[in-house]
């Protein structure tokens, strides 16, 4: 039924697969799909030159095709994955981060090695050696798990 099939469409049918796969990747991106879409027109214009020779039945068809996927996924991670730009805000998405290194005011006292500073317009959470309200800290880590940081006293 399948070999039926396949030799009806011909090698159209690995190009109908091929952008199937490619407008699934514009439906849902995820630049996964691309890859394998690349691989299946790239074996339906194989197809297209070698239709009539004996060898490229459907079944060596699928190994192709399955081999050149997995190529092609390898070598387009390459191609899109090595893109780690410098940039000039490395701290950007890190919030906490940001504040390493400020001086602050205790707005509550750390009771217990936890406690509040106020910074900016925002209440932060901190952790430290227990010290009164209103001292003068400064910031000298922040955990990347939570939005706690870490203070000592100046």
């Amino acid at each position: 039924m399948i070999d039926r099939i396949i030799s009806e469409l011909g090698p159209w049918n690995w190009m109908v697969l091929g952008f199937v796969l490619l407008v699934m990747e514009i439906i849902a991106p995820g630049i996964f799909m691309l890859w394998i879409g690349i691989a299946a027109l790239i074996i339906g214009a194989v197809s297209l030159l070698i239709w009539d020779a004996g060898f490229w039945t459907w079944q060596v068809q699928v190994l192709a095709f399955l081999a050149l996927s997995l190529v092609s996924a390898y070598v387009g991670k390459k191609l899109v994955g090595s893109r780690n730009d410098p940039t000039d805000q490395p701290l950007l998405n890190r919030r906490g981060a940001q504040m390493v290194g400020r001086m602050a005011t205790l707005a509550e006292p750390i009771r217990d090695g936890r406690g509040r500073i106020k910074l900016g317009d925002t209440l932060w959470r901190v952790s430290g050696p227990d010290l009164p309200a209103g001292t003068q800290v400064r910031v000298t880590g922040a955990a990347d798990t939570d939005l706690e940081l870490t203070v000592e006293a100046v």
